[in-house]
């Protein structure tokens, strides 16, 4: 979040961030948002008495500030189906492996644990599955003899950055569509599945 922050600040980049969103007041990215005075807004779970509303908190509070592509970046938590449904094709999410190799909380340690000579990073537009939806961009980065699970991801989340940047940029510039599977640059920016 901080890395498209920045790159917001240049005039070509051609997006703007609208606002940051957490469910955790405490969230870095709020203090960092602030101080880039992006709005910022609080949807905390605990403050709703079903998941179900939550998720309609959050669509909610999406909506007053009309995104044209949502990011999750580093929001850890599942999205239900009819707010994945509600932004189709707009929800950008990044993993730390690369898909669909490895998906889920734990893709540095996989990856390692399975003895991979490369891995890296991916940018999936979310579906309703964890790290399941179609990949808009991967970036590679080479396994160490001696890394361990958090030198690796600390070099991956440099690469990340840095991918996620070029992807959001990518997209709101060129547009993009879905083809089942397959993410095309150059398009409305709406699933065409």
């Amino acid at each position: 979040m901080s890395a498209i922050l920045e790159a917001a600040k240049e005039p070509g980049y051609g997006a703007r961030v609208a606002a940051v969103i957490s469910d955790r007041a405490s969230a870095p990215g709020l203090t960092l948002a602030r101080a880039a005075t992006v709005p910022t807004a609080v949807v905390a779970l605990a403050e709703f008495p079903s998941r179900e509303e939550w998720n309609r908190g959050v669509r909610e509070a999406i909506d007053v500030f009309s995104p044209d592509l949502v990011v999750l970046a580093g929001f850890m938590k599942i999205l239900a189906p009819a707010t994945v449904d509600h932004y189709r094709g707009r929800i950008l999410n990044t993993h730390p492996a690369l898909l669909p190799s490895f998906p889920g909380a734990h893709g540095v340690r996989d990856a390692l644990a399975h003895g991979v000579k490369v891995t890296g990073c991916t940018v999936i537009l979310v579906d309703e599955g964890v790290d399941t939806g179609p990949i808009v961009a991967q970036a590679t980065v080479s396994v160490l003899p001696d890394d361990t699970e958090e030198t690796l991801h600390e070099r991956i989340k440099a690469v990340e950055r840095a991918l996620v940047v070029d992807t959001v940029h990518a997209l709101v510039t060129r547009g993009w569509t879905v083809e089942g599977r397959r993410v095309l640059l150059g398009g409305s920016g709406k699933d065409e599945s």
